[in-house]
């Protein structure tokens, strides 16, 4: 088996904090991308759900593309909501990114480890060349 990981040499959190594992995981065509939350440079972006959206999930593409998968790959996202009112804006976001290739998905509402309204994770799958 054959395993790659993307990000380990310096992944930050918030303030700039070096954190303590890799933004993805490639093992035998699946990826594994860890949570990512609305933060630019070590900073949560400032705005509601819609523009915290957005920055969550262009940091999930950019991981993807990083690692060679789009979100055609995806097979399922894990969500965090701070607010379940958000859901429905959420949403409408999400079809934006994955609209054509829905993944399976879960949603929960709960507390974050930092100050945002959402985090995303997922799974992609590409067969090995």
């Amino acid at each position: 088996m054959s395993i790659k990981r993307y990000g380990v040499e310096g992944g930050s959190g918030t303030g700039g904090q070096h954190l303590p594992f890799a933004r993805a995981v490639e093992a035998d065509g699946w990826l594994y991308v860890s949570g990512q939350t609305p933060m630019v440079n070590g900073e949560v972006v400032e705005g509601g759900i819609v523009t915290q959206t957005r920055q969550c999930l262009d940091n999930v593409m950019a991981i993807l593309k990083e690692a060679g998968y789009g979100p055609e790959h995806v097979v399922r996202c894990g969500v965090w909501l701070d607010d379940p009112r958000d859901f429905m804006s959420f949403n409408r976001i999400f079809k934006e990114y994955f609209g054509e290739h829905p993944p399976a998905r879960a949603c929960v509402v709960s507390s974050m480890v930092i100050d945002c309204k959402v985090e995303v994770d997922c799974v992609a799958y590409k067969k090995p060349e």
